[in-house]
């Protein structure tokens, strides 16, 4: 059997579009099992998910730590008042502005995904990690967030959220953006969802475990699904996605120790600084898109490299 690694040129291509298509709504890990089988030859060997002792399950997760990092780094001056806000809630066991209430909401919403990755993760993605499944749920994923985008053109306009348990205290703080990623209205505004609401959001990333689904897809079609502005869910999806993707990176980087990680610690590294850099561009657009724009568009490209790929997997 020939032994599987990881080439340069691998690494640096698969970071790049994880990178991207971490933050789009059109499945990172989709696109990660389909385009390598599409190359073929040794990509098709090298960046296999389900072959055994394969490499590339270790490196997705590197790479995924390297989109969290951008994420971090983007958003760090909400994630500043966010742990401020959580130390600060813990110390007064009490919950008395936007900033602490917005941080029990993200503890909330992490735990559904958090369990069931644990319990589920290894088996679907060894399972489901091949070229037809991803293809066709790469599909559904598009059904879904044209679905969401139809649903949600009926539902009338709410301009504000008022939490179902009663807390509209969004301290305000006049408003203003505080840094990349830092605008305060905004996270007063996601801050005012209940902790109900803020569950079934988080809970919708659990979807994102089948290669083909997006995370923030199933996450901000949630999110506007709850009354969410598409601007306040695609903010509350990337804020959200962080801590899942760090636990995950914890619990996964040590196997790069191990044998899968034999000879690959350069090519990982390179691949982590691609798609952190290509994480970071694609934050700044995305956020700046979905303050007018729809999931529309994603919508049309995931039925249609859906279907390419489910053509392509039936007639190799």
């Amino acid at each position: 059997m020939v032994h599987a690694s990881l080439t340069y040129p691998e690494a640096i291509v698969i970071g790049l579009l994880q990178g991207v298509t971490e933050l789009f709504p059109v499945s990172s890990l989709g696109h990660s099992v389909l385009l390598p089988a599409v190359i073929g030859g040794q990509w098709a060997r090298d960046l296999s998910m389900s072959a055994d002792q394969s490499p590339y399950l270790a490196f997705v997760v590197a790479v995924h730590v390297a989109t969290a990092v951008a994420l971090v780094w983007f958003f760090r001056a909400d994630w500043v008042r966010i742990v401020r806000g959580l130390v600060t809630s813990i110390r007064s066991r009490a919950i008395t502005n936007a900033d602490e209430r917005l941080a029990w909401l993200l503890i909330v919403a992490t735990v559904p995904v958090g369990l069931a990755g644990v319990a589920l993760d290894h088996v679907v993605r060894s399972t489901l990690g091949k070229p037809l499944p991803a293809s066709i749920f790469l599909i559904l994923n598009g059904v879904l967030l044209a679905t969401v985008e139809r649903l949600r053109s009926r539902q009338r306009a709410v301009p504000d959220l008022v939490g179902a348990d009663g807390v509209h205290g969004a301290a305000t703080t006049g408003g203003v953006s505080a840094g990349h990623g830092g605008d305060i209205e905004s996270d007063q505004r996601i801050a005012d969802q209940s902790f109900k609401q803020a569950l079934l959001i988080g809970a919708a990333q659990i979807l994102a475990l089948l290669p083909g689904i997006s995370r923030s897809g199933s996450t901000i079609g949630a999110g506007l699904l709850k009354g969410l502005s598409h601007e306040d869910a695609a903010r509350f999806a990337f804020l959200l996605a962080t801590p899942v993707i760090a636990a995950a990176g914890v619990l996964k980087l040590p196997e790069l120790a191990g044998p899968e990680g034999k000879g690959i610690l350069g090519p990982v590294l390179a691949g982590s600084l691609v798609a952190g850099v290509a994480a970071y561009v694609s934050l700044r657009f995305l956020t700046k898109y979905f303050e007018t724009r729809t999931l529309n568009p994603f919508a049309i490209y995931c039925v249609i490299a859906g279907t390419a790929g489910v053509v392509w997997s039936l007639a190799s």
